[in-house]
């Protein structure tokens, strides 16, 4: 069915205008909420056709839950970012942030038609606000039904007006933040865009909490390798299960006269730790590793897109001529939990001794690749290594990909004896 078909459908059920549930419905469905579910959220909010529906209620954020279909709330507006969608092969720009009250915080979406003021700062009272799930929580949308009205009494929030944040601060989802930081690695890339081949930069961001990836969709002049710059509204997506910041073409960026200083360190975390967190950008884990996994040494990827082969076959280019290479898959154990550590080609080659060409020469001796993984496998089970690299964790498992893998150099017994010594106090 249509979407025109669904609006014309509930239109007649809830006995109101068909272009105003239209219009409703193509906001909902554009933001990914599945047609069904979109539905009754407009069911609820036009009172599922009884006469006259049920008016909006006065609540206090805190109030607000996912059964709401349309709330009155007085609230400080905490950031306010825009954000350029396609819908029907047209450009909408939409706003996104976070809104407060004495009793809690909430994220909002402005679409098309909303004319309300959204300047950090502003205490104001969204009236007719709809409200839907998003990530499990309520979130407000203002659209042309919400009527919105700047309120001069302040409100008592316990929350930062503007967005600033620092890096380790960031999580998926947020929106309109502002951040200072050094442009640790910057790479220009053409990928295909909705619109063809686009040009963006890519790369990773430092300040004195940590370091995050980064993409700009719109590449600004200031963002180069070795700049500390400002970046305002920001929204942040998740990548490989860390946080990632999005500079977009509505993002101000601003070269700053002092540098932004890095920390050269990662948080040191127990394995449970870091896998609980859902992924990691850059962390350090340290154990023991206890096996080398099936598919390390000696492999063969695949000359188009790099994948693994097995059997000559890549998933997605079928039979192809493999390329050599090297990969070790250590899992590692720290007592706490497991992560599957992947060493690339270079860290691969200083475990097992050896270059490439070493390896295939050992492996034609023997006329068996599985020696190579055998090597690596005397080298380093058994001994304790401290790991530092990027974390993402799925269905299948939690994977690190390190950048640097080394021999851990404390004296265990020093270890043991500081476990002690906590333990006795």
């Amino acid at each position: 069915m249509s979407l025109e078909a669904h609006a014309e459908e509930l239109a007649s059920d809830l006995g109101v205008d068909k272009e105003e549930v239209k219009s409703d419905l193509e906001n909902l469905v554009n933001y990914s909420v599945p047609v069904d579910e979109a539905k009754q959220s407009l069911r609820r909010k036009y009172g599922d056709g009884e006469t006259g529906g049920s008016g909006p209620s006065s609540k206090s954020i805190g109030e607000v839950t996912t059964d709401d279909s349309n709330v009155t709330v007085t609230a400080v507006v905490l950031t306010s970012g825009r954000r350029s969608i396609q819908y029907n092969g047209e450009q909408h720009v939409i706003r996104e942030g976070e809104l407060a009250d004495e009793t809690g915080r909430i994220s909002y979406t402005a679409w098309d038609g909303f004319d309300g003021d959204l300047e950090p700062g502003q205490t104001v009272q969204f009236g007719n606000a709809g409200v839907r799930e998003w990530d499990g929580h309520p979130e407000l949308n203002l659209g042309d039904s919400t009527d919105a009205s700047v309120v001069d009494e302040p409100l008592d929030i316990d929350a930062e007006i503007g967005g600033e944040s620092t890096l380790a601060s960031l999580e998926p989802g947020d929106r309109g933040v502002t951040v200072e930081v050094q442009v640790i690695e910057c790479e220009r890339k053409i990928i295909d865009g909705r619109d063809g081949e686009t040009t963006i930069l890519s790369g990773v961001l430092g300040d004195e909490s940590g370091r995050l990836p980064f993409t700009d969709w719109e590449p600004h002049d200031a963002i180069e390798e070795g700049a500390s710059v400002r970046i305002e509204e920001t929204f942040v997506r998740e990548f490989r299960g860390a946080p990632s910041v999005n500079v977009s073409e509505f993002s101000a960026v601003t070269a700053l006269s002092t540098p932004v200083e890095v920390t050269e360190d990662a948080p040191r975390l127990t394995v449970r730790e870091a896998v609980e967190s859902g992924g990691l950008f850059d962390v350090e884990l340290s154990g023991n590793v206890i096996e080398i996994r099936d598919g390390s040494g000696l492999i063969e990827r695949c000359p188009e897109c790099g994948r693994v082969v097995q059997n000559g076959q890549c998933r997605s280019h079928g039979a192809v001529e493999g390329e050599d290479d090297l990969r070790t898959k250590a899992i590692l154990d720290d007592g706490t939990g497991t992560v599957t550590v992947i060493l690339g080609d270079e860290l691969t080659a200083r475990v097992y001794g050896g270059d490439l060409d070493d390896a295939r020469e050992h492996a034609r001796d023997a006329m068996d690749k599985e020696v190579v993984a055998e090597r690596i496998a005397e080298q380093v089970v058994g001994h304790e290594y401290v790991v530092r690299g990027s974390l993402s964790v799925d269905e299948y498992g939690a994977n690190l990909n390190a950048e640097t893998f080394a021999e851990a150099d404390d004296d265990p017994v020093e270890r043991a004896g500081a476990l002690l010594a906590e333990v006795d106090t």
